[in-house]
């Protein structure tokens, strides 16, 4: 049976996006996710939405317990994930409001535990592949549903996670952008890399909100300019997720 997990921000932990929605306090072997789940259906689909940062985004990305999010999900009976997040753009071409369907990412994290594996049981490795950790078929579903809606959407794009809380200097943004980031985030990595490691199929639409601080004919990005553009395109993104979810198979 399909039952897809959400993760997603603030505006999309909306009880109002569910039916019968109800809340589930719940614990894993890597601790208390974020929030508790909160479970309901859309058109019919079994659904279960989770806040990255926690229902009143209290949570620093750092300070995110991902490896719990991830457990919490697959133990609900998730058999997918789709992930959204706020970025900034480090392309002249990728707009504010703009979607973009991620397919790479760049872990500039330093600080948070990236894996499961603490430990290898003797002559079990685990080494996860990641050439390609977005899902191919949720991908596809993504971008399809933002050409029928006729969202502004980039089909493709290579997020680069910083630690965080802080923005990026202004080196380092033009940094980023030598290196071949399209956008920049605190919170996909290392959250892709665990639903990997887990074995749920996942993919992450990203919104662009400013444009981080490389572009010297605009205001450095500031949280409250980031808020603004998200509240303000907020609908685009639930009305995109409630296409998609009844689609995936």
């Amino acid at each position: 049976m399909i039952r897809v997990g959400i993760i997603g921000g603030s505006g999309l932990d909306n009880p109002e996006i569910l039916k019968n929605a109800a809340d589930r306090e719940v614990d894993t072997p890597w601790g208390k996710p974020s929030c508790p789940l909160k479970e309901g259906t859309i058109s019919g689909r079994e659904v279960v939405l989770i806040g990255r940062h926690g229902r009143e985004h209290t949570i620093p990305p750092t300070q995110v317990n991902y490896r719990a999010n991830i457990h919490a999900l697959k133990d609900a009976g998730c058999t997918h994930i789709l992930a959204t997040t706020a970025v900034g753009s480090l392309r002249e071409e990728i707009g504010r409001g703009h979607f973009v369907v991620l397919d790479q990412f760049i872990d500039f994290t330093r600080l948070r535990p990236v894996t499961y594996y603490e430990s290898f049981e003797p002559g079990e490795m685990a080494h996860t592949p990641m050439a390609e950790p977005f899902d191919a078929y949720l991908r596809r579903l993504l971008i399809e549903k933002s050409a029928a809606l006729g969202l502004e959407h980039h089909t493709a794009g290579t997020v680069v996670t910083i630690e965080g809380p802080r923005f990026s200097t202004k080196a380092e943004s033009n940094m980023f952008r030598m290196w071949g980031a399209d956008v920049i985030n605190m919170s996909i990595a290392p959250e892709a890399i665990l639903a990997n490691e887990a074995g749920l199929p996942y993919a992450a639409v990203a919104m662009a909100t400013d444009y981080d601080c490389w572009k010297d004919d605009e205001e450095p990005v500031s949280w409250e300019a980031v808020l603004e553009v998200f509240q303000n395109n907020v609908e685009k993104m639930i009305n995109l997720l409630t296409e998609v979810i009844p689609e995936i198979k």
